[in-house]
C-alpha cells in the first residue's frame, strides 16, 4: 500500500491526479490506469477501495499500467485524499444544484491545463460504480465535470467516465499553450487540508451560535456556505486571514448566555 509520501519522485510530483472514490471493482481500477497511462496521465489515488488494495484483477486489466498502479496512493477518508490539492472537479451525471462551474470534459480538461500552467494541484474525482458521488463529496469540489450523454442513459462505467476525461486532456495538451484564466498571483493557492481547516473551524462557531436552523437544513447550509468560499479561490495567506477573523468575532462569547428560542436565527 503505497501513500502519497511515499511514492516515487516522478510519480508523486504528477498532475493533474485523478481520485477515485470508494471504487468496487479492481477490474474497474486497472482499466482507469490504462486509460490514464493512454493519455500520459500517472497520479491516482484511491479512496477506500471495496476490495482492498493492491488488487491483482486491477494488474490484469491494466494492460502495461503497472506504473500508474504501483504508484497509486491508498486513502481511507476524502480529507486525506485531496488534502495537498488546490483545484478538484467533481465528475458526476446528475445535476446537483449547486452554486459551482458546470464544465463538459474538453473545458474540464483545458482547465486543468491553465491551472498546472499557474503553478496549482488540480485533482479529478470520480464516485463508485454504483451510485457516484454523494451531494456533500460534491460539494468539496471546485466545480463540476459532466458529458454530453443521453439523459435517457446517462449512466457511465468508471472506465468509461476517466477514459472520457484523459482524452479530452489528451487532446487539450495537443492544441498548445492555453492561457491561464485565473487571476496572477504571488500567494501560494490554498491546499483542500487548510480550507477543511476553515470549514471546521467555521461550522464549529457558527453551531455555537445556533446558526444551523432548522436542524434538518444544516447540511445544505453547510453545502451552500462551502460552495461560497471555493468560488473565492482562496489563498494560504486568505485563508489564515479569515480564521483570525472569526476568532476576533466570537472571543468571549462563551460568557454570554443565550436564550433558547430568542437567539434562534
Amino acid at each position: 500500500m503505497t501513500r502519497a509520501a511515499d511514492m516515487p519522485a516522478a510519480i508523486a510530483e504528477a498532475w493533474p491526479v485523478i481520485v477515485l472514490a470508494r471504487p468496487q471493482m479492481g477490474e474497474n481500477i486497472g482499466a482507469c490506469a490504462r486509460a490514464m497511462r493512454n493519455f500520459g496521465l500517472t497520479g491516482l489515488r484511491l479512496l477506500d477501495p471495496r476490495d482492498g488494495w493492491p488488487n491483482p484483477k486491477a494488474y490484469a486489466v491494466a494492460s502495461g499500467a503497472d506504473v500508474v498502479l504501483d504508484g497509486a496512493a491508498l486513502e481511507w477518508t476524502l480529507e486525506a485524499a485531496l488534502a495537498d490539492t488546490t483545484y478538484v472537479i467533481a465528475a458526476t451525471a446528475r445535476p446537483r444544484f449547486m452554486e459551482k462551474p458546470v464544465l463538459g470534459p474538453r473545458a474540464a480538461a483545458e482547465r486543468v491545463r491553465a491551472l498546472l500552467a499557474a503553478g496549482e494541484r488540480p485533482a479529478v474525482l470520480f464516485g463508485p460504480e454504483a451510485n457516484g458521488l454523494t451531494s456533500d463529496e460534491v460539494a468539496r469540489a471546485d466545480a463540476i465535470l459532466t458529458y454530453p450523454v443521453n439523459p435517457g442513459a446517462a449512466s457511465l462505467n468508471l472506465a468509461q467516465a476517466v477514459m472520457l476525461f484523459c482524452f479530452a486532456y489528451g487532446e487539450a495538451r495537443q492544441i498548445g499553450d492555453i492561457p491561464v484564466w485565473f487571476r496572477a498571483s504571488h500567494a501560494p493557492p490554498a491546499a483542500h487540508e487548510e480550507l477543511e481547516g476553515l470549514f471546521s473551524h467555521l461550522e464549529e462557531e457558527l453551531t455555537l451560535g445556533r446558526f444551523f436552523h432548522p436542524p434538518d437544513k444544516e447540511s445544505l447550509m453547510k453545502q451552500h456556505l462551502r460552495a461560497l468560499f471555493l468560488r473565492a479561490q482562496l489563498t494560504a495567506q486568505e485563508v489564515q486571514t479569515l480564521r483570525g477573523v472569526i476568532k476576533a468575532l466570537t472571543v468571549g462569547r462563551g460568557g454570554r448566555k443565550l436564550q433558547p428560542e430568542r437567539d434562534l436565527p
